[in-house]
């Protein structure tokens, strides 16, 4: 049986923008928002949002490519359209030269290992921009992403707060297009910025599948892609939890 859905742009629009005023009243009043701008729908959206939200002036964006990076004009064009304060810091030297030292100590590292050392890098820029610049980190991820589990854990799921979490990415769009951002920015084609490969060369199927998937339960009569996000979301359920902390047993002693 498929699920009820309706999705209302303007309106989660507008509820965003009030939650990221709460959340800075809360948590920050004086607080600048620090995003890190790749140019995708995701930190574009996000930019646009805490703009609306806070004002630009307190809005910072920090783009982050690791050497040459081929698309690196969408994020600046994104950070002049918005009217935003911006630092550009090239992670290559730092990821090269953390690879380098391990290996001088003796360690093979791994495919895996280098690849997600870029995203993991990239957050520890943002909370030195954030802490320099008395600012909170927001954290880009959606819930299509976050769902079957397409993040480095201490990487790119990290933030302090995460406007765009519980919506999908044809959701995420659809809020792009109420903020009234350039459809170069609501519609680049998502590249994992890692690998070069696009994020659904790394799926083996399309946003379009999973969110309709995820959100009504329709799977169009292909299973196997289902089993397949199944079995992604099962596995990665350990990126969406609290860590595991053991709890102790100790009682207090009456003197």
């Amino acid at each position: 049986m498929h699920k009820k859905y309706e999705f209302d742009a303007a309106k989660t629009k507008n509820e965003i923008i009030e939650w990221i005023r709460n959340y800075f009243r809360k948590n920050g009043p004086d607080c600048n928002a620090v995003i890190g701008i790749s140019g995708g729908k995701d930190s574009s959206i996000v930019a646009a949002l805490c703009c609306e939200a806070l004002g630009n002036g307190r809005v910072i964006g920090v783009l982050m490519p690791q050497g040459v990076q081929e698309d690196i004009d969408v994020a600046r064009d994104l950070v002049k359209h918005l009217g935003i304060k911006s630092f550009e810091i090239n992670i290559a030297e730092t990821v090269n030269a953390l690879l380098a030292n391990g290996r001088a100590a003796g360690l093979c590292d791994s495919k895996q290992a280098r690849v997600n050392l870029q995203a993991r890098i990239r957050m520890a820029t943002l909370f030195m921009v954030s802490q320099s610049m008395n600012g909170r980190v927001s954290n880009n991820s959606n819930y299509s992403e976050r769902y079957v589990g397409y993040g480095s854990i201490f990487g790119d799921t990290v933030g302090q707060f995460s406007p765009l979490g519980d919506l999908t990415v044809t959701e995420v769009k659809a809020v792009g297009a109420e903020l009234g951002l350039p459809d170069k920015f609501i519609n680049k084609i998502p590249q994992d910025g890692l690998s070069g490969k696009t994020d659904e060369d790394n799926f083996g199927f399309t946003y379009e599948f999973l969110d309709k998937y995820i959100r009504t339960g329709d799977f169009g009569g292909d299973s196997a892609t289902a089993a397949k996000i199944d079995r992604m979301h099962e596995a990665n359920m350990f990126k969406l939890l609290p860590m595991p902390m053991y709890k102790s047993n100790f009682y207090e002693v009456e003197w």
